[in-house]
C-alpha cells in the first residue's frame, strides 16, 4: 500500500471501529470504507483503554492500517497512547478536542518523523482557532466534530444551521492552507438511510469530501455521494479538451477560464 497519509488525505468515508473490539478490525478494513479510525477515545471505556492500546499496537504491527484517534491530553491515558504510537513509522494520529496549535504539535514531537496529524475540531475553541490548528506542520487535514461542539453550545448535532459557521470555517481554513478539504463528523441516526444521505449531501455542498462514519451501511452511501458524477466527470473532460491550451474560451454558452479549469483538474484528480 502506498503511504498510508496519501490514502487519508483523499479519503471519502473514514469508519470508526472501537479498539476494545480487534474482531472488528479486519471487518472495518474490508467494509468499502477509504479509511479506518481505531478508536481509543470515546467509543472505549475508561476499564478497557490499556486493552483497546494494546489492540492498536498488535493491528499495527502485524502490518494494518487505521488513523488513530488517541485519548486528549489532559486525560490519564494520552501519555501512554502517544507512547505506543511512538513505536510505529507511516502514523497517521487523530487528536481530539484540540484548542491551541501546541496540542497537535506536541504529539507529533513525540512520533516518528513523517508521522501526519488530523486535528479533530469539536470545541468552540477549537473552531475559531482553526486556521492556527491547520497550519501547525504535520497536518495531513482536518475533522468536524459535531456531536461535541454540539453538547458544549447546547444545540442537537443534527441541527445543520446552528453548524454552517463552524463547517464553513473549517472549510476556509483548509482552502487557505492548501491542505486537503476537510471531513464531516458523524450521523449518529445509524438505520437511517434518508439521515446519512442528506447528512453527506449537507457536507459536499459546504466543501467537505471526506465524512465519518459509525457503521458499515453508512460506508457505501458516503462514497456515492462523496464521488464525482458521471456528469461532473464528463463536464470536467469537456471543459479540459475545449481549453487545451489552457486559454480562455467559450463552451456552450459559458466563458471557461482559469477557475474552471483548475476545478475540472481537481475534480478528475479526486475521482482518480
Amino acid at each position: 500500500m502506498a503511504c498510508y497519509a496519501e490514502v487519508v488525505a483523499h479519503s471519502r468515508s473514514l469508519l470508526f471501529v472501537p479498539g476494545h473490539r480487534p474482531d472488528r478490525f479486519d471487518k472495518a478494513a474490508q467494509s468499502g470504507a477509504d479509511a479506518i479510525v481505531l478508536d481509543l477515545e470515546d467509543a472505549v471505556g475508561p476499564e478497557v483503554k490499556p486493552a483497546a492500546r494494546e489492540n492498536v499496537d498488535r493491528w499495527l504491527s502485524s502490518g494494518g492500517h487505521g488513523v488513530v484517534r488517541i485519548n486528549g491530553d489532559g486525560t490519564p491515558w494520552h501519555a501512554d497512547d502517544v507512547a505506543m504510537l511512538g513505536g510505529h513509522q507511516d502514523v497517521v494520529v487523530m487528536v481530539p478536542k484540540v484548542n491551541v496549535p501546541h496540542q497537535v504539535a506536541d504529539t507529533l514531537a513525540q512520533l516518528a518523523a513523517g508521522s501526519r496529524a488530523i486535528p479533530l475540531v469539536e470545541t468552540a475553541a477549537g473552531v475559531l482557532a482553526a486556521e492556527k490548528l491547520c497550519a501547525v506542520p504535520g497536518v495531513l487535514r482536518a475533522v468536524f466534530g459535531n456531536a461535541d461542539l454540539g453538547t458544549e453550545i447546547g444545540v442537537d448535532p443534527d441541527e445543520r444551521a446552528a453548524f454552517a459557521y463552524p463547517r464553513s470555517r473549517l472549510v476556509m481554513a483548509c482552502a487557505a492552507l492548501r491542505l486537503p478539504p476537510p471531513i464531516d463528523g458523524v450521523t449518529v441516526r445509524l438505520r437511517s438511510l434518508e439521515a446519512i444521505t442528506e447528512d453527506a449531501r449537507h457536507a459536499k455542498a459546504m466543501g467537505f469530501t471526506g465524512k465519518l462514519c459509525l457503521h458499515p451501511s453508512q460506508v457505501p452511501v458516503v462514497n456515492e455521494i462523496l464521488s464525482p458524477s458521471d456528469g461532473q466527470l464528463a463536464w470536467a473532460r469537456e471543459v479540459l479538451s475545449a481549453a487545451e491550451d489552457g486559454s480562455i474560451c467559450q463552451l456552450r454558452g459559458q466563458v471557461v477560464g482559469t477557475p474552471m479549469l483548475e476545478r475540472a483538474r481537481r475534480l478528475l484528480k479526486f475521482a482518480s
